[in-house]
């Protein structure tokens, strides 16, 4: 047996599953904090696959004991069964080979990250001696659980986690007071236009001319069973429409329809399947959507094929109170949609056009979705800025600015604050007479966790989050996209929507009580934020003007797909299309104290001007090969 000296972690991830960032997150942590970190290699993580195999055992076995390891992380979000088998075929061999503590070896905890279930049942079989993560833990959970003395936890992560901790205790206060069942829906009817198709988001956030400003809330509503017919389907969400209007509590009801009504919008669907949303198939549908639902104000996906027909169709049908259009998502990049990406870019700009004839505004539905496949702080906010000034160029007066926090939800809070205020920054620039941002916040899609009675808490302390943003701005933000606190367990049903309303309301007013009394800290003096603010912007404005400088007619569909192909805007996970936009996935990323940065190939953090250089040497070849395929 060895003996050791010091920490070492080692983190295990399978070959079988693709979800990389919570260990990557994790093992940041542990290196901020001064421990050796490593990680298997492929070697390590095709054993850990045939675990069961007494020569895989071995092979892991002898890899922990040549790195003095004494203690193991395995990550596997996939199968429950697999993930307690191979759990259990590791720690038998450690126990056989007594290499833990308790039996005088050197392995002091092990530590297991996966789906809530097998979490459960992993720390139920081995009584307590793994912990356990479910996801969403905070960074002083996170290394708690890892046995990490709060001596050895640097200042700037203390002080880091101490705001994301001090939102969840408020989160709890207000959650075990259940006094957000006392918030009542608010009064809308003050203006003669309301609920009648002449109706627009502009007046109904003009109308609240007296009392405090109460934001105007939006939910995204979709169900479906694949058990009954696609009409019974429409029927039910008719049915959700209605209550969720006649309830009160929603003002704007986003329609969650299915992948088929976006791409195949009334054709003969046969017997494909549906994917999920509600399966809605014909303008009298719409129609009859628009009618159960007054006085709401609605609003849906756009298509991903003859996308300016669907935005016409939603003009006349349900009087759409704004469009939202993805540009370099929803194709065959992400499996979205059957579109390449340079015929999906000029289909959106001629949406675009179509969309700044009706005067409605537009919401770019970007900046998340470079995030989601492993996109950096700044290439989110350049996203941002880029899509909006194409959308000013093309007419739009009124720009949705959706935000999505917590994504990945990893991100510290005052990271999040720091980058929601460079992207606001930049794109309020672009204002003028004739064009104006609207912030819509939200939380992150996979932000919450299962345990319904913690979710809640969590959307009390997100719109926490969401005020801080700009907290001495009463009117900011004037819309919250409220995500429902049951997101990661079920469906949300219409009562979960109007309670997911009344606990963010109530939050947003009882947050602001506390601000106003001194209860809290100021967040728009925080020096943390502020600088990491002040860098996002300088290296976003970087990214920018090299686009500006070196790209060709940027604000175009040509010259947005060659902003993509060149590596302006990197996305390390991208899936689809690998071949053709091999520069825009060739950059690394990684989560970096609550952050997500560009780094090279040794996990050095690129700065904007090496990055505009990269981009800059492969815009000759990008411009051979988009001409050869689209212009030949």
């Amino acid at each position: 047996m060895y003996s050791v000296d010091r920490d070492i972690f080692a983190f295990i991830k399978p070959s079988l599953d693709a979800h990389t960032l919570g260990l990557i997150s994790a093992a940041e942590l542990l290196r901020d904090c001064g421990y050796e970190v490593i990680i298997g290699d492929e070697i390590i993580s095709e054993a850990m696959d045939n675990i069961k195999h007494e020569p895989n055992q071995q092979r892991v076995l002898d890899w922990i004991i040549e790195n003095k390891v004494t203690h193991i992380g395995i990550s596997y979000r996939l199968d429950e069964d697999e993930a307690v088998n191979m759990v259990g075929y590791l720690m038998n061999r450690l126990k056989g080979e007594n290499m833990l503590y308790y039996q005088g070896g050197p392995i002091k905890s092990v530590i297991f990250a996966g789906l809530p279930h097998t979490c459960e049942v992993i720390s139920k079989v081995h009584k307590g001696f793994i912990k356990t993560f479910k996801g969403g833990e905070s960074v002083a959970e996170t290394l708690s659980k890892m046995g990490v003395p709060k001596e050895r936890i640097p200042r700037d992560i203390l002080e880091g986690s101490q705001y994301d901790d001090l939102r969840m205790e408020f989160g709890k206060e207000i959650i075990k007071s259940h006094k957000y069942d006392t918030f009542k829906p608010v009064d809308r009817a003050t203006y003669e236009e309301y609920g009648t198709f002449d109706d627009t988001v502009e007046k109904r956030l003009n109308a609240q001319k007296t009392g405090p400003f109460v934001p105007l809330m939006r939910a995204h509503v979709g169900p479906y069973s694949s058990s009954v017919s696609r009409e019974e389907s429409v029927k039910q969400f008719i049915s959700w429409a209605k209550y969720l209007a006649d309830t009160g509590y929603l003002d704007i009801l986003s329609i969650g329809t299915s992948q088929l009504t976006q791409s195949n919008f009334g054709e003969d669907w046969g017997g494909r399947p549906n994917g999920g949303g509600v399966p809605i198939n014909s303008p009298e549908e719409y129609r009859m959507i628009w009618e159960a639902s007054r006085p709401l104000l609605l609003r849906t996906y756009a298509g991903t094929k003859n996308i300016p027909e669907l935005a016409r169709i939603y003009e006349e049908t349900i009087n759409i109170c704004w469009h939202a259009l993805s540009l370099w998502w929803f194709n065959k990049l992400d499996g979205r949609g059957p579109y390449d990406l340079y015929t999906n870019l000029k289909q959106h700009i001629e949406t675009l056009k179509y969309i700044a004839s009706t005067g409605k505004p537009f919401e770019p539905n970007v900046p998340h979705h470079f995030a989601f496949r492993g996109a950096d702080d700044v290439t989110y906010i350049v996203s941002a800025y880029l899509a909006a000034k194409l959308a000013k160029n093309m007419g739009i007066k009124t720009l949705i600015l959706q935000n999505m926090l917590n994504t990945p939800r990893y991100t510290w809070g005052i990271q999040d604050l720091a980058k929601s205020r460079a992207m606001l920054t930049l794109v309020k620039s672009l204002e003028d007479s004739n064009f104006k941002v609207i912030l819509q916040p939200r939380a992150g899609l996979d932000y919450f966790k299962p345990d319904l009675e913690e979710a809640k808490i969590q959307l009390a302390a997100v719109t926490a989050l969401m005020d801080d943003i700009d907290p001495h701005d009463e009117t900011s933000p004037p819309i919250i996209h409220v995500v429902s606190y049951s997101e990661a367990s079920h469906l949300a049903t219409p009562d979960v929507i109007n309670e997911s309303i009344q606990i963010t309301q109530y939050s947003l007013q009882k947050y602001r009580e506390l601000r106003w009394n001194g209860k809290i800290e100021d967040m728009s003096k925080n020096e943390d934020v502020q600088k990491r603010m002040v860098e996002l912007i300088d290296s976003a404005n970087t990214i920018i003007l090299g686009i500006e400088k070196y790209i060709d007619n940027p604000y175009s569909a040509e010259g947005f797909y060659k902003i993509f192909a060149a590596g302006f805007l990197p996305v390390p996970y991208l899936w689809g299309e690998v071949d053709e936009f091999k520069y825009a996935r060739a950059l690394k990323t990684k989560p970096v104290r609550g952050s997500v940065k560009v780094v090279d190939e040794e996990g050095k953090i690129l700065t904007a001007d090496s990055i505009v250089d990269y981009a800059r040497g492969n815009i000759q070849e990008v411009e051979y090969i988009f001409n050869q395929k689209y212009k030949a």
